[in-house]
């Protein structure tokens, strides 16, 4: 029989509720909170960045505030940069790529909920789907990715942007919901090793 931890983490209906899931989350709420009273690049930021995102690069930079539901299931690569207020709601497994760019308010939420009333609001039940952001992403301000998205590499989201369904690498998505509305050129795709 599953744990209510294995079943949040594979997408099944679960309880939040859970003793385990709560010591998880209470775990994450003491970190986040000497993370979001520490000065930037202090070495207590520092420490509790390590403590919340466990599995995310050394060089990754988040401005305080910052949040999130459990932090050990978000993995996040190589010179990530978010700015001030971004949020992820990993309940699910979610995976950011190297060199992500995330404006401030952005949104990651991997939570949602059965449609079926009792289910939702007398079971309390709850579940969640992966999101994975792909290398040199940018999101703009104040974009919210909706649970089970994958976001291609190289995309770039527009501000505001509601990204309800994946978005194909090398490509500029805008609105509300996000639709594509081009593809980059290959001078834009193009790395450069000028720095």
């Amino acid at each position: 029989m599953k744990t209510e931890k294995q079943k949040m983490l594979s997408g099944e209906l679960y309880l939040a509720s859970d003793p385990e899931l709560v010591a998880d989350k209470m775990r994450c709420r003491e970190a986040m909170h000497r993370f979001n009273q520490s000065l930037p690049e202090s070495d207590d930021w520092k420490a509790a960045k390590r403590d919340l995102l466990p599995n995310a690069a050394e060089n990754v930079y988040i401005e305080p505030p910052f949040f999130c539901d459990y932090g050990i299931h978000t993995e996040i690569g190589e010179n990530v940069f978010m700015n001030f207020n971004c949020t992820i709601l990993d309940v699910a497994p979610v995976r950011i790529g190297n060199r992500v760019m995330m404006a401030n308010n952005v949104q990651l939420l991997t939570a949602t909920h059965p449609l079926d009333v009792g289910r939702r609001v007398i079971d309390l039940e709850e579940y969640g789907l992966p999101i994975t952001i792909g290398d040199n992403v940018w999101l703009g301000g104040s974009v919210i990715v909706l649970p089970g998205v994958t976001i291609g590499k190289n995309c770039v989201i527009g501000a505001g942007s509601v990204v309800t369904k994946d978005i194909p690498a090398n490509h500029v998505a805008v609105g509300n919901p996000a639709r594509v509305v081009r593809e980059l050129t290959e001078e834009e795709v193009a790395e450069r090793h000028s720095r």
